[in-house]
């Protein structure tokens, strides 16, 4: 079934837009929940609170795009269950691992009175820095950034030696924190 009608069927407030939902996304929503939580009791929990969130916003939002908008609530509701579990236990896995990469390029959100303002500015030269990779590392930085997948795993999808994903990341890490210097962001 295409986006657009499975979009009309949560208009419509028909129960059949989650199993249409759930046939074209299921998965997807899965493994992102999956690359964060590395649960699988705890990803399908979070593929059904992504149902729910989609049902409760559709309408009166119409998504442009149903994949990225279902991936983004799968995400969000992951990354909130990951923080809620590991909030006393603070072990190093994989997800704070690929947080913890990051910390040295993008600023921590909580350091300042104005982070609402400042997050969408980070934002958007994130966005303008992306736009200026090559397709190779965008998918790269992408794909362990946004999906949390891990590095083997994008070395096997792409065809990539392990050593060049890793490289492509911590060269995008630097190259980012450059260009976020460069537009004034304090990292």
């Amino acid at each position: 079934m295409e986006d657009e009608q499975i979009i009309e069927l949560y208009f419509a407030r028909s129960e059949r837009a989650i199993s249409e939902t759930d046939i074209k996304f299921g998965r997807y929503c899965t493994v992102i929940a999956y690359n964060i939580l590395h649960n699988n009791e705890d990803s399908e929990e979070c593929k059904n609170d992504t149902y729910v969130k989609a049902w409760n916003a559709i309408p009166p939002k119409k998504p442009d795009n149903l994949r990225a908008f279902l991936g983004r609530i799968a995400r969000n509701l992951a990354l909130n269950m990951y923080e809620h579990m590991h909030r006393k236990k603070r072990d190093i896995n994989s997800t704070e691992a690929i947080l913890d990469e990051l910390s040295e390029c993008i600023p921590d959100p909580n350091t300042d009175v104005e982070r609402i303002s400042e997050s969408l500015e980070l934002c958007d030269s994130i966005n303008s820095f992306l736009g200026k990779l090559s397709e190779d590392n965008r998918k790269i930085f992408v794909r362990r950034y946004w999906y949390a997948s891990p590095v083997e795993e994008i070395a096997r999808d792409y065809g990539f030696s392990l050593s060049k994903v890793k490289t492509s990341l911590m060269r995008t890490r630097k190259k980012l924190k450059e260009h976020l210097e460069s537009e004034g962001i304090v990292v």
